[in-house]
């Protein structure tokens, strides 16, 4: 008894200082904490995880950078293989042709083998893209051009599959406070990939065989990444695949990857998102065509489609894929390879801090405000071609390119890819994100096989122009029709899409306008 007032004695004397009680507020309050899947171990589990995957999107933007570092050896006729200048637009704008193939070939792949398997089909892919064009040059003329041309396609067909499996597979592992800086890892590994291949163009100028070996080596490894990453809970559950699902859902909260869920928190979220997937569960799944009428799936199908559209005519691709001839023809002094390369570390510097930028300013304000810029920097490059004293202002078609780049990454180029994996419903993701994905890169084969032919007829001050009126109207549609999805769970997107339209509630658009859309 004695010991026990000693004890107690010794609790009240710890809540003294120089021998005055102290006042301890907020007692009464309940302790908080972060959820399970917010915590460090979580995050960390799910950023690797996503990382991983996402090194094998590089090739990506490598593929779409390459044009740019090998066309000007590749056009030469002293070379042994060399294009003729119609050939050298095919050679530039033949994947973006496969890209909708390969993402249709996403749509059925991600539901069918998930999106662990999906990754390693698409990194097979690039291997043989890029061996194909390594070794093309040991043959005739006629067999390396074939060659050359099949490389392209299939690295087309294997950036058609990457630009929806590891966004869909962040934001089905993540919670919805880190989600978008988790799904914006695509943006950054595409741009990373187009650097990558700059610089290797900046180094290694007259040897385009040595740069797709070098590209073969680093798929290699690229594939072996993708071997430790645990499949996606909600693709688990919706193959019946319980067990699976439950360790995997442990895993990226945090705890042990067993097959049995003990704590409370993570098995109210487990339920919630089996109840969700399984709602249908006795009743015959309808068709994704059938699908198509439903509102959670026709409105945001309409609104990235338009979104894609937009992305790509305005340029954005045009000038990642001719950056040193567009260079070099706006009048830029410096070296172009150094001004491709500085368009590319552009890229990277700012898509990396895209997450922090989308969730502090929401998904709207970052897309108008970047397409206002590009299109105040399209307009200067084609001003400085009339206007002499614009001519005077040093290194202006240089800023006016970066400028266009950085804007470009604060919102059209990153947005359409960010809000597909954050628009479309559980049921019909994989299709309904390979046929936007399709649409969008078939419209960017259109823009870039016919801008060396759109140059000729009208000239490139005009192309700038053009480029910068389709910025102005991207801006007016992200105005009425964008709906503003930060902070909300992919669930909560789908029943407001289901019951009304989702709008930034600050937002002074006229509701009206954005209805006729989206109804």
């Amino acid at each position: 008894m004695n010991e026990k007032l000693n004890n107690e004695l010794h609790e009240f004397q710890s809540l003294r200082t120089n021998g005055q009680p102290q006042i301890v507020a907020g007692l009464h309050k309940p302790l908080s904490r972060k959820p399970l899947g917010e915590q460090k171990c979580a995050i960390r589990r799910q950023a690797i995880m996503v990382i991983l995957g996402n090194v094998g999107l590089l090739a990506t933007g490598m593929g779409l950078g390459l044009p740019t570092v090998t066309l000007k050896q590749i056009t030469d006729p002293n070379e042994a293989i060399h294009l003729t200048a119609s050939q050298a637009t095919w050679f530039a704008s033949l994947n973006m042709l496969s890209s909708p193939i390969g993402g249709l070939l996403c749509a059925l792949l991600l539901d069918r083998l998930g999106r662990k398997r999906t990754l390693y089909s698409l990194n097979v892919l690039a291997i043989t893209s890029w061996m194909l064009m390594a070794l093309s040059i040991q043959f005739s003329t006629e067999t390396a051009y074939l060659m050359l041309m099949m490389s392209r396609f299939v690295i087309g067909l294997s950036s058609g599959m990457s630009s929806a499996p590891v966004g869909v597979y962040a934001a089905e592992i993540s919670t919805p406070r880190i989600r978008g800086r988790l799904i914006l890892g695509t943006s950054i590994a595409v741009a990373s990939g187009i650097t990558l291949i700059y610089l290797l163009g900046f180094f290694i100028r007259d040897d385009w065989q040595l740069i797709a070996l070098i590209c073969s080596g680093y798929q290699i490894v690229s594939l072996l990444c993708v071997i430790p990453m645990p499949e996606s809970p909600s693709w688990l559950i919706s193959k019946g695949r319980i067990a699976e699902a439950k360790a995997s859902m442990n895993y990226f909260r945090g705890l042990e990857k067993s097959a049995l869920i003990t704590n409370s928190e993570i098995e109210a979220e487990f339920n919630i998102l089996q109840k969700s997937i399984q709602l249908g569960v006795g009743e015959k799944k309808p068709s994704f065509f059938r699908s198509l009428k439903l509102p959670e799936v026709y409105k945001p199908l309409l609104i990235l489609i338009t979104l894609f559209a937009f992305q790509q005519t305005t340029g954005i691709f045009v000038v990642i894929v001719y950056a040193v001839q567009i260079s070099t023809e706006a009048g830029v002094t410096i070296d172009p390879f150094l001004c491709a390369v500085l368009i590319g570390v552009t890229r990277v510097l700012t898509t990396c801090p895209m997450g922090i930028i989308l969730e502090k300013w929401g998904r709207r304000r970052s897309g108008i405000i970047s397409a206002i810029g590009m299109c105040c920097c399209m307009f200067l490059l084609a001003a400085q071609s009339w206007c002499e004293w614009l001519n005077k202002v040093p290194f202006l078609p240089v800023i006016a390119i970066v400028g266009f780049i950085l804007l470009s990454t604060l919102g059209l180029y990153t947005l359409p890819f960010f809000m597909i994996s954050e628009l479309f419903p559980q049921k019909v993701r994989g299709p309904a994100s390979g046929i936007t994905v399709a649409v969008g890169m078939f419209l960017s084969f259109v823009c870039i096989k016919t801008y060396p032919s759109m140059k000729e007829a009208i000239g490139n001050e005009y192309c700038f122009v053009v480029y910068g009126v389709m910025a102005f109207l991207a801006t007016i549609f992200i105005y009425l029709f964008l709906p503003e999805t930060r902070g909300r769970t992919l669930l909560r997107i789908e029943e407001e899409f289901r019951h009304r339209s989702i709008r930034n509630s600050r937002s002074s658009a006229p509701v009206e306008m954005r209805e006729v859309f989206i109804k």
